[in-house]
């Protein structure tokens, strides 16, 4: 068994979802699309037949990946996230101390994570930089662009 991934109720509910969604809703509209494209004949050199073959093919990978980590998923407790470090599920403030700009971000799981909402995977080099750190403390993080100073202003319950 893989790693295990540490995931909310919610991000799990939405999981088990995306995943019903694609069994009982996704995999049988494409094996009608193949069926449909076997009964105009020659599969050979037929476009729809090997477009809906590939989906297929997508379709039980991704099947397969979200039943993996469904098995590895093991739900947060709460209960006992503190806020007196940086750590998943936490909110984190933080100010970019060469521009003063400041940032919220949730730190959540890889599933999870939607830049959109503000919600960041723990895998990522933010997040990575943050984890363990305490309120007041300055961290440089190296980012793609290269390396910003980051002062954490306030951490929360994020969830």
């Amino acid at each position: 068994m893989g790693k295990i991934t540490y995931i909310s109720a919610e991000g799990l509910k939405k999981l088990k979802a995306d995943l019903d969604h694609m069994v009982n809703v996704e995999r049988p509209a494409i094996s009608k699309n193949i069926g449909e494209a076997i009964e105009k004949g020659d599969i050979s050199e037929n476009a729809e037949y090997d477009a809906a073959k590939d989906a297929q093919g997508m379709l039980e990978a991704k099947i397969a990946l979200l039943q993996n980590q469904l098995a590895s998923a093991r739900i947060i407790d709460q209960s006992k996230i503190e806020t007196d470090v940086v750590q998943i599920m936490n909110k984190v403030t933080i100010k970019n101390t060469k521009n003063n700009s400041t940032m919220t971000y949730t730190i959540v799981s890889e599933h999870e994570a939607d830049l959109k909402l503000g919600k960041i995977s723990v895998n990522t080099p933010i997040a990575q930089g943050l984890l363990g750190k305490r309120i007041g403390d300055s961290v440089e993080i190296k980012v793609p662009s290269g390396v910003i100073p980051f002062e954490i202003i306030n951490i929360e319950l994020g969830i």
